[in-house]
């Protein structure tokens, strides 16, 4: 993703759920998705879709069973 995609991305999470310190970072090998990080910890991956000339973007996160306790 374009620099400026990530930095409306980024804005967007702070924005949304109130929280400066949520960064969107890109990924080294792809060019279709970012990171999204809670300070150094990792929450999930935004993939891009560009589909049919509409753009959208879909948030992934894995949450595992042990994090729940």
């Amino acid at each position: 993703m374009k620099p400026d995609e990530i930095k409306k991305l980024q804005d967007y999470f702070r924005r949304t759920f109130q929280n400066p310190n949520l960064n969107v970072r890109a990924r080294p090998q792809k060019k279709d998705s970012c990171e999204l990080y809670l300070g150094e910890e990792f929450l999930g991956v935004i993939f891009r879709d560009d589909e049919d000339g509409e753009l959208s973007y879909n948030f992934s996160m894995a949450i595992l069973e042990m994090d729940l306790d």
